[in-house]
């Protein structure tokens, strides 16, 4: 379809379209070469979201990829095929992550694209660079060594043989994530069947650092250290200006509005703005009413104005439609509600949220825990202990719900979630508490969280802003008096005239807090108590409901007790006023709850480079994005919750400090005093949980290490197998005898008669992992050998490179020697003819699923297996394995199944049931 035209139909049922550029025409991309980009093509990727399709007015997203090495016409031509979208689309300019978590950027042209992958393509000789934590993706280099260096990861590429290099500094999720890729790129292209090694340490994996010099040459010096990283921070995000953009006499004329906070009634629906977020990103906004002329003009005016500020050309572009602005363009705004933009769902929206809750449905519903930010109807056990000299004293539960500005308090609430003990402690900090008790705050925060072996959830409150769950545990009677306790346990003698302001309608957002004796502090809207020493009035405004003064005479009773008298505003009596100093001005208008209506939850990975945060967004976010090496920030609006997997608890304290950076660095001028969550991994309550579509509590019950990652991701591993080169149809010549080492046919002999490979791989049913050490004894007998440890020869040629695979090797039943040998091509038939790889129901391709062989002879009684330590078990047993040394009856006894039909299920469902039966 020529790109003048606009976008082709697209079939309902798929959320993911993807179009290339031939010829100034678009051209559909098979479904199964998602994800691959040639540099020199543009593209053109629509995604639907599929759970919105339904909904009237979704918002689909057009995203536009352009090749670094595309002609200047070809960005034209895709940039006029975008000029007019739908008012429900919003379009992109930048590689987004859709749900295509890999991606893979290769070089070539027209030809290459076409095909884009060919399953089963053999004759193929590159290398790829990979890079990424969550958004993976690999980019085609050049074949040198001069590519590598020591932080990321490279893959070398040889058509049956698929060889992963991970550099020194790279970090274990790292790895994995390069591993899923190099998987993803063998099933797509391969058809499953090139074999993969794994390089994470080259002293223990010579074997294979042979062959990649044999096909790069040999490395001269030392390897760069990491590349610098381009990531941009959160402070450098925090850079925001808006502009207003109109052309006069052709001239493009552009002027600076406002920087940030940025607010929504800066946009003019018959106007043109672009957003400039610290040359990070820019935003094109055009107004509903805005001329048909600009909207063609988006994309043209947006690379002007990008060159005239000097930003690279390959600087995100997103044009953003009045009404459905993207979830990172809203938050960009101080305040975003769709109320403005004549949203007709918003009022009975605004409806349901005032409906008052049913608690009784907390336990049943995650996600309305989370929209209420409450995890249970606050019926839990609570302990209350105030911080004073550096220590925390506990607090009498007569006086739990009275707390005071100057001091800082741990509050530990308990309650049970699914028939488990849960536990959610509450650092709640005053506005007069000195950084010295917030310090020691934390430090105790710390000691009970030992105490409770890392399951509290731990959630930083500060004063004015708590949560409605910390209100709710106080049923309402929460007061804060502004002087602080002493050293002795008491407060600081209460002077003769106090104020306090009364604010909330039920017991989940009633607060009492003390506030200056004055009548400037009075709110014809809301209710305040004022204690002299002879009476106490309660004060009504003008403007208050029924509910809040239902609420103030119960939370008031912890202050006045029952000697108090009811005025209502205009008919204060003359001591009211004497008490309060005279009369003065005070403010009448109401204060509206903050709307959250316009914002979404927003997904993030969290890491620091230059000692600033960088965040990675999550979009489309699931439980899938959650890894045990991650912290992960979880933005709600209301409150910020960080998560932190297994491996990564050591990162707890800046967890909480990346979490007010965040805060502090946020474009739209968040508040300081949000509340900020940290989560462990395997605690986290409802009110999390309820921000994900699907939530399975047991998905890390069987947690993998990266070497069982490995083992899931290439294959079982029954023994430790041999490194073969296969070559197919050609011989290649013998080195010369005098270049041979005396006393070996092939192979080079170290003074103790060893061979020199001290370290090398074990290649387990097609994949190899480093770390495998050959036993005392064991030779190397190869006639690639020579070739792999003399200098001088040249690199091998792209044919015999295409020719050799890794393979399984024969066994004898004990641990596999590590060989690398040559197999001669068959003499009759075809000659130097390529022969076809494997099929898929071969035995050579099926090994992987056979059982793994025990290292011992025989079998063994259960009682010698079950439920034992590794200490405990007999000499020989591999404790990782105890179910193979069972015989075959009592196998089928304990499991219920045959050992095939045990080895042919998933591994994650063989250690679930290994760990039931007391054989994990």
């Amino acid at each position: 379809m020529d790109v003048n035209k606009g976008l082709p139909a697209t079939d309902s049922h798929r959320g993911l379209h993807v179009w290339i550029i031939e010829n100034l025409r678009m051209a559909p991309v098979p479904e199964k070469a998602y994800g691959n980009f040639f540099e020199e093509h543009c593209y053109i990727v629509l995604h639907v979201p599929q759970s919105l399709k339904a909904t009237q007015g979704a918002c689909s997203d057009l995203h536009y990829w352009a090749g670094k090495e595309a002609g200047a016409e070809v960005h034209a031509r895709v940039r006029l095929s975008t000029r007019t979208l739908p008012p429900h689309v919003c379009a992109h300019v930048f590689v987004h992550t859709f749900h295509i978590r890999l991606h893979t950027y290769r070089r070539g042209g027209l030809a290459s694209a076409l095909t884009h992958v060919e399953t089963n393509l053999y004759n193929i000789q590159r290398l790829l660079h990979i890079r990424g934590r969550k958004h993976v993706s690999a980019a085609e280099v050049e074949l040198s060594w001069s590519s590598f260096n020591k932080g990321d990861i490279f893959l070398l590429d040889l058509g049956k043989v698929m060889i992963q290099w991970n550099g020194p500094e790279t970090s274990i999720p790292e790895k994995a994530r390069g591993l899923a890729l190099t998987c993803s790129l063998r099933d797509r292209e391969r058809g499953g069947r090139a074999q993969i090694g794994v390089v994470d340490d080259e002293v223990e994996a010579t074997d294979l650092v042979r062959i990649m010099e044999a096909v790069l040459g040999c490395r001269v010096g030392n390897l760069p250290a990491t590349r610098p990283d381009k990531s941009v921070n959160q402070l450098q995000k925090a850079s925001v200006r808006l502009y207003h953009v109109c052309e006069k006499d052709e001239d493009l004329v552009i002027q600076e509005l406002a920087t940030c906070p940025l607010t929504q009634d800066l946009l003019r629906e018959e106007d043109y703005y672009i957003l400039d977020q610290g040359g990070f990103k820019i935003y094109v906004w055009q107004g509903r009413l805005s001329s048909l002329q600009e909207k063609k003009a988006a994309f043209s005016r947006a690379l002007r104005f990008i060159q005239a500020k000097g930003y690279p050309t390959y600087t995100n572009v997103e044009v953003v439609n009045d009404g459905a602005e993207s979830a990172s363009f809203r938050q960009l705004f101080q305040s975003w509600s769709t109320k403005q933009r004549g949203n007709k769902n918003f009022g009975r929206l605004s409806k349901s949220i005032q409906v008052r809750p049913d608690v009784g449905k907390l336990r049943s519903q995650p996600e309305l825990a989370a929209q209420l930010r409450m995890v249970d109807d606050a019926s839990g056990k609570v302990e209350v202990w105030c911080i004073r000299d550096l220590g925390r004293q506990p607090v009498d539960p007569e006086r739990h719900a009275q707390l005071c500005a100057g001091n800082c308090y741990l509050v530990l609430y308990t309650y049970q979630r699914m028939g488990h003990v849960q536990h959610i402690l509450y650092l709640w900090r005053g506005h007069r508490a000195t950084t010295r008790d917030v310090k020691a705050l934390n430090c105790n925060a710390e000691e009970l969280d030992l105490m409770y072996r890392g399951a509290l959830v731990q959630e930083h409150v500060t004063m004015g802003s708590e949560p409605p769950h910390f209100l709710a545990i106080f049923q309402g009677q929460l007061v804060v008096f502004q002087g602080h306790t002493g050293h002795d346990g008491k407060e600081q003698p209460a002077p003769a005239t106090r104020l306090f302001h009364v604010q909330g309608t039920d017991s989940c957002n009633t607060r009492t807090v003390e506030v200056p004796a004055r009548a400037s502090a009075l709110n014809s809207h809301d209710i305040f108590l004022l204690v002299t020493a002879s009476v106490c009035y309660l004060w009504f405004g003008k403007g208050c409901s029924g509910d809040q003064r239902e609420m103030a005479r119960t939370a008031v009773s912890a202050v006045s007790g029952e000697n108090k008298e009811t005025v209502l505003e205009g008919q204060e009596p003359p001591g009211f006023w004497e008490a309060l100093g005279g009369p003065a001005p005070y403010p009448g208008n109401k204060r509206l709850p903050e709307d959250v209506s316009g914002f979404q939850p927003r997904l993030f990975e969290c890491s620091s480079h230059m000692g600033h945060l960088v965040l990675t967004e999550m979009v489309f976010f699931s439980q899938e994005d959650l890894d045990k090496y991650d912290i992960m920030l979880l933005d709600t609006w209301q409150e910020i919750f960080l998560w932190l997997g297994e491996a990564a608890s050591k990162w707890k304290k800046e967890a909480a400090d990346w979490g007010q950076e965040y805060l502090k660095t946020h474009p739209a001028g968040r508040s300081p005093a949000t509340p900020v969550v940290v989560i462990k991994q395997g605690h986290e309550p409802p009110t999390f949980t309820g921000w994900f579509l699907a939530w399975d509590p047991y998905k890390w019950t069987n947690d993998q290490s990266y070497k069982e990652v490995v083992d899931g991701s290439l294959g079982a591993m029954p023994a430790t197998c041999e490194i073969t080169a296969v070559s197919t149809g050609f011989s290649r010549p013998a080195p010369p005898p005098s270049r041979l080492p005396p006393g070996s046919r092939l192979g080079r002999q170290d003074p103790d008669g060893q061979n020199g490979q001290e370290r090398s791989q074990a290649l387990v049913d097609g994949r190899v992992c480093s770390g495998g050490k050959r036993p005392s004894g064991l030779s190397v007998a190869s006639p690639w050998e020579p070739l792999l440890h003399t200098p001088s020869l040249s690199p091998l040629s792209e044919q015999e490179l295409n020719d050799f695979q890794l393979s399984r090797g024969p066994s004898n039943g004990g641990a596999d020697p590590l060989t690398l040998q040559t197999l001669k091509g068959s003499q009759d038939g075809s000659g130097n003819e390529r022969q076809p790889g494997p099929k898929a129901g071969d035995a050579s391709t099926d090994s992987h699923h056979s059982s793994p062989r025990p290292t011992i002879n025989g079998s063994l009684p259960r009682q010698r297996l079950m439920h034992r330590a590794v200490e405990d078990l007999p000499e020989g047993v591999d404790p990782a394995r105890k179910e193979f040394y069972l015989s075959d009856s009592d196998f089928q006894e304990i499991f219920g199944k045959s050992k095939e039909e045990f080895y042919s299920m998933a591994k994650w469902r063989q250690q679930q049931e290994k760990k039931q039966l007391g054989l994990f």
